[in-house]
């Protein structure tokens, strides 16, 4: 079964998830981030930016099948176009529930401050408490306090 995690009240959406793509790789994990092309290049330029020493190596999911194979972060489109099922933590960061999503092992959906986002966010949390996914929630801005 697929678990949900949902990281809210990220002030910097991208620095956030630099550092979780960062943590993630570092423990061994491979993860595909699913995000709309502004959002997706923002992103990318963002980790290309990173020190050498915190680099996340990643590619787009259009790239050769080598680099596809060996990426621990692949950034895709259409996760119906995802056909690798290596990848076992999904960042979502799209507005929608994307189909398809219960072929990941884990779900991390990352919630800005913007009041938009957060009604957007409302709306994926109960779409998978409907489909009886198990959703952690960690919220940030308690986390900064400590």
């Amino acid at each position: 079964m697929t678990d949900v995690a949902f990281h809210f009240g990220a002030s910097d959406k991208i620095a956030y998830a630099c550092r979780l793509l960062r943590k993630a790789v570092g423990s061994g994990a491979k993860v595909a981030v699913l995000a709309d092309a502004t959002l997706g290049a923002r992103l990318d330029a963002a980790l290309w930016g990173l020190s050498a020493i915190d680099f996340v190596p990643h590619c787009a999911d259009s790239a050769s099948d080598s680099l596809l194979r060996h990426s621990p972060v692949v950034f895709i489109t259409h996760i119906q176009k995802h056909g690798d099922t290596t990848h076992q933590v999904l960042l979502q960061l799209c507005q929608s529930v994307p189909p398809e999503v219960q072929k990941y092992g884990r779900v991390i959906e990352l919630v800005s401050l913007d009041e938009s986002d957060r009604q957007e966010a409302r709306q994926r949390w109960k779409t998978y408490a409907v489909w009886g996914m198990p959703i952690q929630k960690y919220d940030l801005a308690l986390k900064e306090q400590l």
